[in-house]
């Protein structure tokens, strides 16, 4: 027995002795905190699709000790990532939703959010980014800057989010972590600089040389937990003391202190340099790059070392709350202008002193209720306090406080500023603030949400599962504010809008896996109209004897278009004069001019655009009533639609495209091939802009091709301008698909009269 506590005492003694001589200091400075603020880091780990977000996120957890083993996203035990706890997710190998979990490195607690890389989903990114305070961005060491990687720095810039990036996927062929640099430094603009470099690329990837300490990194062990420290390799010394050069003439540009140093002709100590990175990467002046490749376990934990040494914690991120001024603003149900509003910085620390202030930014439906993800920016909250909503002053208790690890949580009592935690219970909105003071008027900005860019008609295969389809619509809506839901009365059908085609049907495919709601994605109809060309006479009488009390009903008068600038809208105008058509009969007539204005004769759409002068009429002492005036109306309609000259018209859409310079002539090819008219094109920042107007029947399919032809670096806004007469083709075109529709149906009527006889 005493042997054998020898040998382990001698064998912690020899690695404890290996460690202190080996371990470089700049894996220590950081690891005697102050305070407990200090240990905390909030951050996100984004970039675009299949970069390797979630295998690093995977890493990650395994060697901070919060899982067991690793598995792949797409592996062949079929278990999956841990963050990508969603079958779908497992299924597609693709993350959609994004997943928060906490860990520790070297004394520091770290909550992490995984974000998706796809542009459909970039409202999990803008939410994740809006209460984090540092970032990763991983870049692909073969694709490197691709089109999401640009929109999640403007979202980071948005936010004003400092980060470090992280060069993955090195093992791949054709990795090439130099260009990716440039492209860094180019096409997003960063002032950036690499903290270590790869020794071998593709399948000779070995380890890393750390350019700060000048020793080379090896991850050994069947997963790279093992961290070897050892000598630069001969080929690589001259290329380190460059890179290093670098390193230090990046910093010295932004930093004052070593500004001075570089001028005077001295080296910077390791310290020094050090402290430079975090005070300019906190202050978005610079961003170090690592290099490495998650999926073999290479350079991870010297990343994460960059997120404690150089990302901020809470105290060093200023958070603004809004406070509304005294001016009651419910009751003038007016937005409060911004003299009206004032901003007051948060207090970071974890005393609980101060009036407890969280943003809810996620929202998610289990099994136990909605979960509504918090970020705590002041004071404190404990279990089975009471807080409000500031939005809607509702009061509400905090039944239950959890910390989340992806999908499985870890009751806690009490949650701290600086901390991100999850509330069971509450009935909230996404981007909803609360407080613990009724009276404090305290609310944080809210998060930015995009405009849908696409359309699709949708609808259950079944009848019998409407009430599922209803809160499955309801649940989805509130948790994604971008997925919005409306039922089309023009259409008659139910349209849901997204960010792209693969946003829509991933939510087509939870409402069958999640509610047994199977349901079919289509075109939607778009809503054309139709109008008058000419003016054209009406003179149409209503007489029905049957025995009885009977029907008598006449009316005369014009029906003629209206403006173009007035031709979404219908006029009716009463021109009478003398006894013969009683004012009472009047309300009656126009009810049926706007009956008849809902289905038009060409195509089945409705009117618009016209207007029904009423100048003259007839009408019986006994025979004549509502009803008999109201037909009357509908005969004088029906006369119309004979003898008046129609036409369609089709919505016309104002579009902003936009895309990177260099793809300018197929940005004016797509719009020209959409029968657009390009009203003006401008280039900012390497970036090419026109503005056009487009028929909203040929922008179908158009978000797909944009983001074809732009190898996805494209992006459009698009808003409802005017209706404008349709080419002659689109009209015979809808005139003969009505045509087919009513033919259908009145075979249909015959065939069932048919049967019953």
């Amino acid at each position: 027995m005493t042997i054998q506590i020898n040998s382990a005492f001698k064998l912690f003694r020899q690695k404890f002795l290996i460690e202190q001589l080996i371990i470089p200091t700049r894996y220590k400075h950081r690891i005697k905190f102050e305070n407990d603020l200090q240990k905390i880091r909030n951050i996100g780990i984004s970039a675009h699709i299949d970069s390797g977000k979630t295998t690093l996120t995977e890493r990650i957890l395994y060697y901070c000790g919060r899982i067991d083993s690793m598995h792949e996203v797409r592996g062949k035990d079929n278990i999956g990532a841990k963050m990508d706890s969603m079958e779908l997710e497992r299924q597609r190998g693709i993350t959609i939703q994004s997943a928060a979990t906490y860990v520790n490195w070297q004394g520091a607690n770290i909550n992490i959010i995984d974000t998706p890389g796809h542009v459909d989903f970039t409202v999990e990114v803008e939410r994740s980014l809006r209460v984090l305070d540092g970032a990763i961005l991983v870049l692909c060491g073969v694709g490197g800057v691709q089109s999401q990687t640009l929109t999640v720095t403007r979202q980071m810039n948005r936010y004003k989010v400092p980060c470090i990036a992280f060069i993955n996927k090195l093992d791949r062929t054709g990795a090439n972590p130099k260009r990716v640099m440039e492209q860094i430094r180019k096409s997003i603009g960063f002032n950036a600089a690499f903290m270590n470099l790869p020794i071998g690329l593709e399948g000779n990837l070995s380890g890393i040389v750390d350019l700060i300490e000048q020793k080379s990194v090896y991850f050994d062990g069947q997963n790279g937990e093992q961290i070897r420290y050892d000598s630069i390799p001969s080929d690589m010394v001259v290329e380190a003391k460059e890179k290093r050069q670098e390193l230090i003439e990046s910093i010295s540009n932004v930093d004052d202190y070593i500004g001075e140093l570089y001028l005077e002709e001295r080296m910077p100590t390791n310290e020094e340099l050090i402290a430079a990175i975090r005070r300019q990467c906190i202050q978005r002046k610079f961003v170090p790059v690592f290099t490495g490749s998650a999926l073999k376990n290479k350079g991870v934990q010297i990343m994460l070392d960059g997120v404690v040494d150089f990302l901020p914690d809470p105290s060093e991120v200023k958070n603004f709350a809004l406070i509304q001024n005294a001016q009651d603003n419910d009751q003038s149900q007016q937005p409060p202008t911004e003299e009206e509003i004032e901003k007051i910085e948060m207090n970071p620390e974890r005393d609980g002193k101060n009036i407890f202030v969280g943003l809810a930014f996620k929202l998610d439906a289990t099994k136990f209720g909605q979960l509504t993800y918090m970020r705590v920016y002041q004071g404190r909250i404990r279990k089975g306090d009471y807080m409000y909503n500031s939005r809607t002053k509702k009061k509400v208790k905090v039944s239950r406080l959890v910390r989340m690890n992806a999908n499985e949580m870890e009751d806690i009592d009490e949650a701290l500023a600086g901390d991100i935690c999850a509330l069971f219970g509450i009935d909230c909105a996404s981007g909803d603030s609360f407080v613990t003071d009724r009276n404090s008027n305290l609310s944080m900005e809210s998060i930015y949400v995009p405009e849908p860019v696409i359309s699709m008609s949708i609808k259950t295969t079944s009848k019998d599962s409407m009430d599922q389809f209803s809160k499955a619509i309801q649940r989805f809506t509130k948790e994604d504010p971008t997925f919005r839901c409306h039922w089309n009365n023009d259409c008659k059908e139910m349209i849901v809008s997204g960010m792209g085609e693969l946003h829509l049907e991933i939510y087509g495919q939870r409402m069958e896996r999640e509610y047994n709601c199977p349901v079919i994605l289509g075109k939607p109809k778009v809503a054309f109209r139709e109008t008058l060309l000419r003016p054209v006479k009406f003179n149409y009488l209503h007489k029905r004897q049957s025995g009885g009390a009977g029907q008598y009903g006449c009316v005369i008068g014009v029906l003629e278009p209206l403006p173009m600038e007035q031709n979404t809208k219908n006029l009716f105008s009463d021109e009478t004069s003398g006894p013969n058509v009683p004012r009472w009969f009047v309300p009656a007539i126009r009810k049926g001019f706007d009956e008849m204005c809902e289905k038009g004769p060409l195509i089945g759409h409705r009117i618009c655009g016209v207007k029904f002068r009423l100048q003259d009429g007839k009408h019986h002492v006994v025979d004549s009533n509502d009803i008999a005036f109201q037909l009357a109306a509908h005969g004088a309609m029906k006369q119309a639609f004979e003898t008046g000259r129609w036409m369609v018209l089709e919505p016309i859409m104002h579009v902003e495209v936009s895309a990177p310079a260099e793809y300018q002539g197929e940005l004016i090819g797509l719009i020209t091939r959409r029968n657009g008219l390009l009203q003006s094109t401008n280039e900012m920042d390497n970036y090419f802009i026109a503005n056009s107007e487009v028929p909203l029947n040929d922008m179908f399919g158009f978000a797909t091709e944009l983001r074809t032809l732009t190898q996805g670096k494209g992006e459009y806004t698009m808003e409802y301008s005017r209706y404008s007469p349709a080419r002659n083709d689109v009209q015979q075109n809808l005139m003969d698909k009505y045509q087919q529709e009513l033919n259908e149906q009145q075979q249909q009527q015959t065939n069932k009269m048919s049967k019953k006889n």
